[in-house]
Order: C-alpha cells, then sequence, then structure tokens
C-alpha cells in the first residue's frame, strides 16, 4: 500500500474512532508506555548529587536510550507490515493512535458544554483535563481562553507534528516524535529538579516541532477562512497578520505560531499572564489588542476551525496519495 495512503488511512481512522475509552481501559495507551520509560529513565539517570554537566550529560543519554527504545521496535515493525498482508491497513490503525484529532476535538469541545450546562464549575472541572494551570484561578473567560490556547497547541503536537513526521519517515518516525514529545511534557522543564537532565528533550522537541508549528499555523489561517461564516477572508487575514506580528513573542519557539494565528482568526488576546499551581508564568499576549472576554462560543469556533484545519491536511495527504 502507498504510505501516503496508509497516513490518510490512518488519519481517518483517527477522526470516526478517536481514542474508544473501552480499549484503554484494558490495555495502556503507547503515550503512557513511553510516559513510563521517560520515568524510569528519570529515575536511575537523574541524580541530585551529580553536578549541572553530569546531569545534562545524563539527559542526553536518556533522551537516546528512549529513542532508541521506542523507534527501534517501530522500525522493526514497520519492516514487518511490509511483509504481511494487509499489514498497511494493520501500520494505519497503529498509528492512528498516536494521532489526536478526535480526542482533541471532543476535550475542548466539552469545555464549552461544560460552561453552557454546568456553569463556571464545570467548565473548570472541564478545562482541568487538558491544561496544567489552576483552573480555580480562571473566571469563564480565562477558562474560554484556557481551552482555545490548548485546541491551538495540541493542534500542532498532537496532529500536525505527528502526521509530519510519520509522512516524512514512516512509522519510526511517528513513534520517536511521540516519544521524545513525552519526553519534553514530563522533564523538559526549567525546575531544579529537570533544568539541566531535561534540556535535552526541550531542545530535541523545539527542532523537531519547527517546521509542524509553522504548518499549524498556516492550517489555522486556512481553516478560519472555512469554518466560520461572515467575513471568512478578513478572518484568514487576520490571522496571517496577527501570527507574523505575535508569533515570535511566545516563550517557546514553536507555540506562538499556531496560538497567534487562532488569536487572530478569533479577533482575541490569547496567552498572557497566568498562574501554573503557584507560579506566576507572565508571558506576552497573542492578538494583543483583541478581546480578552473569551466565550463558550468562541470555544467552539476554535474547534471548528481545528475541525477545518484537520480535513485541509488530510485534502493535502490525500493529493499526495492520489497524484497522478
Amino acid at each position: 500500500m502507498n504510505h501516503d495512503v496508509v497516513v490518510l488511512l490512518a488519519l481517518a481512522i483517527d477522526a470516526a474512532f478517536g481514542e474508544p475509552a473501552w480499549i484503554y481501559a484494558r490495555v495502556p495507551h503507547p503515550v503512557v508506555l513511553f510516559g513510563r520509560l521517560v520515568g524510569l529513565l528519570d529515575r536511575h539517570l537523574n541524580r541530585e548529587a551529580w553536578g549541572h554537566a553530569a546531569r545534562r550529560l545524563a539527559g542526553v543519554a536518556a533522551v537516546v536510550a528512549l529513542v532508541a527504545a521506542t523507534a527501534g521496535p517501530a522500525w522493526l515493525a514497520s519492516r514487518g507490515f511490509d511483509a504481511i498482508p494487509f499489514g498497511g491497513l494493520i501500520e494505519a490503525v497503529l498509528a492512528s493512535t498516536l494521532i489526536a484529532q478526535r480526542s482533541l476535538y471532543d476535550h475542548v469541545a466539552a469545555v464549552a458544554h461544560a460552561l453552557e450546562t454546568g456553569g463556571l464549575a464545570e467548565g473548570r472541572r472541564a478545562v482541568s483535563m487538558i491544561v496544567g494551570r489552576d483552573p480555580e484561578s480562571l473566571d469563564e473567560h480565562g477558562v474560554c481562553r484556557a481551552a482555545i490556547e490548548s485546541c491551538a497547541e495540541n493542534f500542532s503536537d498532537g496532529i500536525v507534528a505527528p502526521v509530519f513526521w510519520f509522512a516524512v519517515l514512516g512509522f519510526p518516525g511517528l513513534v520517536a516524535y511521540k516519544a521524545i514529545n513525552t519526553a519534553d511534557s514530563m522533564i523538559g522543564h526549567r525546575t531544579p529538579r529537570h533544568q539541566a537532565f531535561g534540556w535535552a528533550a526541550a531542545r530535541l522537541d523545539d527542532l523537531v516541532n519547527l517546521m509542524p508549528a509553522r504548518l499549524a499555523g498556516l492550517f489555522i489561517i486556512l481553516g478560519s477562512a472555512v469554518a466560520i461564516r461572515g467575513q471568512r477572508w478578513r478572518r484568514a487575514r487576520a490571522a496571517w497578520l496577527t501570527m507574523l506580528r505575535d508569533a515570535g513573542k511566545h516563550k517557546s519557539p514553536n507555540a506562538g505560531w499556531q496560538e497567534a494565528a487562532m488569536a487572530g482568526a478569533l479577533g482575541l488576546a490569547l496567552a498572557g499572564p497566568r498562574r501554573y499551581g503557584s507560579v506566576l508564568v507572565d508571558d506576552a499576549w497573542m492578538g494583543e489588542g483583541g478581546r480578552r472576554d473569551a466565550t463558550a462560543m468562541d470555544v467552539r469556533h476554535a474547534v471548528r476551525i481545528m475541525a477545518a484545519a484537520c480535513g485541509i491536511q488530510a485534502a493535502l495527504m490525500a493529493s499526495l496519495a492520489f497524484r497522478v
């Protein structure tokens, strides 16, 4: 089976079925297994008694071990897919578990539904499932902004980047990307414990997301022209200009592209100062000058834009799969 067809089939399977709860109640999700491996490496290689340089070197070794332990078996599996009947279908099913279109849509849309039916308390509970910040510190507008920001950022990390590396490097590339991204989310923080040890994971995650993040921003711009009725091209133009102006303001070299594009498309100001536990992060605003009073309807518009952007990505893959 043509590899681009396999990628397109994986997208279709994920869009249709997402992450069935009845399966993952019985077996761990692949990302959970990656997380367990990262935790094991952290416990055994991140020694507090070691100096900064030694812990940084240990972090490099941990990332190398993680990629080898995940991409290696995936490479062997990919060779097997080519040798068995329906191997392409099996590969697509396995790959679909590492793509998050349906899951992200459902989780973000659930925030809007919770606010509309259960008020602020339910909105806080729903948003706590997808963001790390303190939900009790958020008012209704803060809950909505958090959900929209998560939608934009995870559109890149959970959808565009996995598909990009699957298309470029096959099943091993997809698995390696998800392992790296999992490591960054767990140890790529500037905390006393992970400042040195997590350096390699954070820098490698920045590298593998450089191109996907910028593609994600473009997909959001195009999606904004498709998803929301009324002045569609004005929205797309605002998304484009806001992305170019504000993407560099984000502390991450990658997350600003899709967040700024989403802010411009919705006419909102996103990011800005926010609280994670007891820590106040004083980030710049994406879409500065836009509304800060985000609503549940804005959250629904964001997931529509994301869904349209997913469709645009799928159309691109279809053009590659069925090119003459």
